[in-house]
């Protein structure tokens, strides 16, 4: 199973990718993520109704922790279509708009506050109820979406996994948008992008260790981080990892801090001839 799932993510995770590099409208990004992840949700369900699970633990796991990573992005992608298909025009009506969305965001999870704490915190001692299959809660069980009505291919609460993994998501966009509103005053922002999109090259990680270093050094002034990491999505073609404090943390623990820069470095220095 881990071997078909594995293959299975890293062929999506290539795809959106891909999808999410490309100079398309976010329209249809998500309209197009939406078809490889429906796929994708088509060839896993089709495998797992004819495995059999070697025991509880590995049913636990799928349910819990592999299923809902495969999936959840489906969720977000479907929710930012829905979203950017009924944005309204104008500054004031678009804030309020993405707040009200962000408000309902809120509202879901304060509604399942038990279940997201235990998620969250890591918390098994309700597995066998919250994530195996033939053990109907009626009032968690009814929380679904229509590809996943298959008794055989759901428990009571891998949806919600699935969507809390997508609500941060999508809260993340939710907050970058209403941002650039009230930086801008409009989605595309004061800079004003180049004609011609370049498309970076390198690696995220090594893009995310530029930008923090810019940030750090105030290279283009008091802006935001998180503005200048969105202008610099826009003008490289790139979809970064939205959680900034995340992707520091991991820049910090790293044996060597700054390769990229390090890397950089020493081509200038070759150019140059000194060495």
């Amino acid at each position: 199973m881990i071997q078909f799932t594995s293959s299975l993510k890293k062929e999506v995770d290539v795809k959106v990718e891909q999808i999410e590099c490309s100079e398309i409208s976010i329209v249809t990004k998500s309209l197009e993520a939406s078809r490889v992840l429906t796929d994708a949700f088509k060839q896993l369900k089709a495998f797992i109704l004819a495995y059999d699970f070697q025991n509880e633990e590995e049913e636990i796991s799928f349910f819990k922790e592999i299923k809902p990573r495969l999936c959840f992005r489906l969720i977000y992608y479907r929710k930012i279509y829905d979203i950017e298909m009924s944005r309204p025009m104008g500054i004031d009506k678009q804030r309020e708009y993405l707040c009200d969305i962000m408000n309902d965001i809120n509202k879901y999870n304060a509604k399942r506050l038990d279940f997201v704490r235990y998620y969250r915190s890591g918390s098994s001692h309700l597995d066998n109820l919250y994530f195996l299959r033939n053990k109907i809660d009626a009032e968690q069980y009814l929380e679904t979406f229509y590809h996943e009505l298959d008794p055989d291919f759901s428990t009571n609460c891998d949806f919600k996994v699935a969507k809390i993994l997508s609500n941060d998501m999508l809260s993340d966009y939710l907050m970058r948008e209403i941002e650039l509103l009230n930086d801008n005053g409009s989605i595309v922002g004061s800079f004003g992008f180049p004609a011609t999109k370049l498309t970076w090259k390198g690696t995220k990680v090594e893009l995310q260790e530029q930008i923090i270093s810019w940030d750090s050094a105030g290279t283009f002034g008091e802006i935001p981080l998180t503005q200048l990491y969105n202008y610099i999505q826009n003008v490289f073609n790139i979809q970064l990892d939205s959680n900034l404090s995340r992707s520091f943390s991991e820049l910090k623990i790293r044996v060597s801090p700054t390769p990229f820069l390090d890397k950089l470095k020493d081509a200038l220095l070759r150019r140059m001839g000194r060495k």
